[in-house]
């Protein structure tokens, strides 16, 4: 059975079908948030702080980080990403114990946020397009990896579920030239908004399904992708977390600090089995108990955690 094994320097994080649910926090991200966009490049960590605790609070297994700020001062990625990456990384793993998601299109920023994470973390990420098979793929495979491979290439997004899961065949065997193994492969087949496309929820859990059966790879997506531009954007999202992991998807990248999705996913957990006598349901009820009864959702979430109930991951045993 496929395992994507990712650790911080203390605990072990399993992506696989039989798994729990892997929620990757999606928070440290300056993309659309000009205001932490501005703090970083002025030097203020503080959003990022608070983002990396509250998100483990509330049930994240492992936080993405991505750097990408383009600064006002220096437009060019390629040289001010690096050093931020670095210092990213390093006060975040400084502040909670979950493995990391290396989030960057830029390939030396992966490369330095490779060199800074203590673990194994998840690379995110490679696409069927050649510059960056032939850029991503060799870190990958040089510092033991697992990575994201999104079901794009030279053509763009395309429409047609057939030609995504060419694309993620196509990086999966490529990988493979590389030495790199399947289990270490966790494709994004790319959930296209909804309101866009009638068919894009189908279309996911089809290609899911596929990915599952025919390449033998977990799977992640950004979740917010399927609800993009609809009213209500949380009770979509959390329809299609569900229904997603009924057709086989492992992980997604999504904003753990929203009840109602965790609740969904936590709830998806009890019903496929991967709760084990529905420990984390339980202690997840309790957490709603409390933020009913007066308490903030993360501080409820912190205290839940802290008394065992519901953890996402598994202390690495000591050599």
């Amino acid at each position: 059975m496929t395992r994507t094994v990712l650790e911080s320097k203390s605990k072990t994080v399993v992506i696989g079908f039989d798994e729990p649910f892997c929620i990757i926090g999606e928070r440290i991200n300056p993309t659309g948030r000009k205001k932490l966009a501005a703090e970083l490049e002025a030097g203020d960590f503080s959003t990022v702080e608070k983002d990396a605790l509250e998100q483990v609070a509330c049930g994240a297994m492992v936080l993405d980080v991505n750097a990408g700020v383009v600064y006002n001062s220096n437009p060019d990625p390629n040289i001010t990403e690096p050093p931020l990456m670095e210092k990213v990384i390093g006060l975040v793993q400084g502040l909670v114990d979950v493995p990391l998601c290396i989030d960057s299109s830029v390939p030396g920023a992966l490369e330095k946020g490779l060199e800074t994470a203590e673990g194994r973390p998840l690379l995110n990420s490679v696409t069927g397009e050649e510059e960056r098979l032939e850029a991503i793929l060799p870190l990958v495979k040089k510092y033991n990896v697992p990575v994201v491979a999104i079901s794009n290439d030279d053509t763009g997004i395309s429409e047609d579920p057939e030609v995504r899961f060419a694309v993620a065949k196509k990086i999966v065997e490529r990988a493979a030239d590389f030495g790199i193994p399947a289990h270490d492969i966790v494709v994004d087949p790319l959930v296209m908004p909804v309101g866009a496309m009638a068919t894009a929820g189908r279309q996911v859990f089809d290609l899911v399904r596929r990915l599952r059966d025919d390449l033998g790879v977990n799977t992640t997506c950004g979740a917010s992708n399927i609800s993009f531009g609809l009213p209500n954007r949380h009770g979509v999202n959390a329809a299609f977390l569900p229904m997603a992991i009924g057709a086989g998807m492992t992980s997604a990248i999504m904003n753990p600090v929203r009840p109602v999705e965790m609740e969904a996913v936590r709830a998806a957990n009890l019903l496929m089995n991967h709760d084990a006598n529905g420990s984390a349901w339980i202690g997840f009820a309790r957490v709603l108990e409390a933020v009913q009864g007066g308490e903030g959702f993360a501080a409820a979430s912190q205290a839940a955690a802290a008394s065992g109930a519901g953890r996402g991951g598994r202390r690495r045993r000591r050599a």
